[in-house]
């Protein structure tokens, strides 16, 4: 190859190079700009890239001549967007080589899987707190109401029982709140009509928004069907609309809106959460105060808020963001402060035919509740739970209905109890996450493979999974969420036992 040619070749390199190549001399001056330079300063608007350049470029390009040394890196931020720029010395030809690059969609994405991994964190964390302060609250909570089944209690006794048992319920609250931030909750889910559940709800969220808050709901038409939590869905519209009637004081706009959206692979590239499919989105607009860029970076988060002291508990949002990624979707949202907030949920379509999607409930208000009673029985039940008081409270809430316990701390120690009584066991009611490694799932599995027809319930503080997958609890199995009250126990043991919650537990 001549030295024409090499020539030739070299100089091809930057005038073909998609990203920014310049050339500088030693005062500052361009000397070269390839297209890619020329395309980028007309994308800010700029007639030269000698007019994006990062201030203070001649004397970097001295810095670099005097040491001979490599700039790498230096960011500079320009009409929202971030370019990186390394300066090059040439110091026999007394010129700096300058490349650019726009770094600003890495780095979004950058900060969008910070702040995923961070929100993964601190949803473990909230599991792992609210799955013990669930044993906890179901020990104090059982043992108050425990106290009023026994005649002549003092009045005094009996009101500190009523106290006791009312924290304990707003104590339960909270901690349900935190297992749906972390999406450790119980779901039952069934396919859904999006705009029935709002239409349905639209009066109490009418009424939670206030007079002063004009507020209207836009529904699509021929919407695609949901595979929902329909509660988990009315918690999430109760929470996003009083979260848009805190941020309109004065008044204002509230829409709710209804669409559908079809994704292409390069949305997963502008939001990592998102992928490819169809999607029905919830829009929840406001134009209230908004938010600024150091808000919306800790809006999920658990305990986070900008209310004051005992106006909120920095939960609500925690909880949205937990029930939508339940649900295998997400939010985004878009905020100006002093223009308002849109929040957009994305949830996946289910395809279904139409007529087996299920009538959303009605919500009703005012229904009376009658004082709780705990239903009896006379068969024998296996109780199986690693924490001993509480072990110790349903045994004594279930013989207290007459029921013979037979009772184990592992699902280890339950195979020794089973083999000894398998003939009397009429229900397993076990734990669903145990120590020496067998889950309440296998030990009801082994336990079914030799009795078919043996009923089953599941308890837990949250539920991990079952057999290994992320749990979505299938309608007709048993599940008994901590806390609960006595009577909730007493109520789902006789059902259960009279074959009237679905089949055996465990069969699909």
């Amino acid at each position: 190859m001549s030295p024409e040619e090499q020539i030739h070749k070299l100089a091809a390199f930057p005038r073909t190079n998609p990203n920014p190549v310049l050339e500088l001399a030693a005062d500052g001056a361009m000397t070269y700009c390839n297209d890619a330079a020329r395309q980028l300063a007309a994308s800010f608007g700029a007639d030269s890239p000698a007019a994006i350049l990062p201030p203070g470029t001649k004397a970097l390009i001295g810095d670099c001549l005097s040491t001979g040394e490599n700039i790498m890196n230096l960011q500079t931020k320009m009409q929202q967007r971030t370019l990186s720029w390394s300066f090059i010395p040439v110091v026999e030809s007394k010129l700096v080589h300058c490349y650019a690059t726009d770094i600003t969609e890495r780095l979004n994405l950058e900060a969008q899987l910070r702040y995923s991994v961070k929100m993964e964190a601190v949803g473990q964390l909230a599991a792992g707190v609210a799955h013990d302060f669930n044993n906890i609250l179901t020990i104090i909570q059982g043992h108050a109401d425990l106290l009023h089944q026994f005649p002549g209690l003092p009045a005094a006794c009996e009101k500190s029982a009523r106290q006791i048992a009312a924290a304990a319920e707003r104590a339960s609250q909270l901690i349900k709140q935190l297992l749906m931030f972390s999406r450790k909750q119980v779901m039952q889910q069934r396919c859904f009509d999006l705009n029935e559940i709002i239409q349905n709800l639209s009066p109490m969220l009418r009424g939670l928004a206030g007079e002063h808050i004009n507020f209207l709901f836009d529904a699509a038409p021929n919407l695609p069907a949901l595979y929902l939590d329909v509660g988990m869905i009315e918690q999430v519209l109760v929470n996003l609309v009083l979260n848009a009637r805190d941020a309109m004081r004065s008044g204002g706009q509230l829409t709710l809106s209804t669409s559908q959206q079809t994704l292409e692979p390069v949305s997963s590239v502008l939001n990592p959460e998102a992928r490819p499919g169809h999607f029905v989105c919830l829009k929840v607009a406001d134009s209230g105060c908004g938010m600024d860029a150091q808000t919306l970076s800790h809006l999920f988060e658990p305990f986070f808020t900008t209310k004051g002291p005992g106006k909120g508990t920095g939960l609500g949002l925690a909880t949205v963001y937990g029930i939508v990624k339940q649900h295998q979707g997400w939010v985004v949202v878009d905020s100006q402060v002093g223009v308002g907030s849109i929040f957009t949920l994305f949830f996946p379509s289910a395809a279904i035919p139409a007529n087996a999607v299920t009538r959303a409930p009605v919500q009703e208000q005012g229904m009376a509740q009658g004082p709780p009673v705990l239903a009896r029985g006379d068969e024998t039940i296996l109780v199986v739970e690693d924490e001993p008081a509480l072990r110790e409270l349903v045994v004594n809430i279930l013989e207290l209905c007459g029921y013979r316990i037979c009772q184990a701390r592992t699902g280890v120690e339950a195979l020794g109890v089973w083999e000894r009584h398998k003939g009397e066991i009429d229900l397993l009611l076990t734990d669903m996450v145990m120590p020496e490694g067998m889950s309440g799932r296998q030990l009801a599995e082994r336990l079914q493979a030799e009795r078919p027809g043996l009923k089953v319930i599941y308890t837990s503080g949250y539920s991990p999974g079952m057999a290994g997958k992320d749990i979505a609890l299938l309608e007709g199995f048993n599940f008994l969420a901590k806390p609960y009250p006595p009577s909730r126990l007493a109520q789902v043991v006789r059902e259960c036992l009279d074959g009237k919650r679905g089949p055996a537990a465990g069969k699909k």
